[in-house]
């Protein structure tokens, strides 16, 4: 019922930046929270930033101070800014959402390659 879909992700040289974004779609109402993860060839997936709908955001310690999460007014789209990009950061990005109308739903994006070459 919920849609995720992820886009910006791309080839970047190390230091460079990129925009990702999350579209939300068809029962987007009452959404708590979306959030970023990433999973690197090898690695688990692991959080990123998250954003809740009273407006609050949190990134990880290993990205504080590069990325940024944030989101629209309609709270259907959010965004990951990534700046000073490093090739640890290479990943694929997963969009998040969770909501609760009649119950309780978590969904998932398909995700969004980020290369970062040095």
């Amino acid at each position: 019922q919920l849609q995720l879909v992820e886009s910006g992700g791309g080839l970047v040289q190390a230091g460079g930046s990129l925009r990702l974004s999350c579209a939300a779609s068809g029962s987007v109402w009452s959404i708590n929270a979306m959030a970023w993860y990433r999973q690197a060839p090898g690695k688990q997936r692991e959080l990123v930033a998250t954003a809740t709908s009273n407006g609050r955001t949190n990134v990880a310690g290993t990205v504080k101070g590069r990325f940024a999460i944030s989101r629209d007014n309609a709270q259907n789209t959010v965004f990951l800014q990534m700046n000073s990009l490093k090739p640890e950061d290479t990943a694929v990005y997963y969009c998040y959402a969770e909501r609760q109308a009649g119950s309780f739903q978590a969904y998932w994006g398909q995700g969004t390659q980020v290369t970062v070459s040095s």
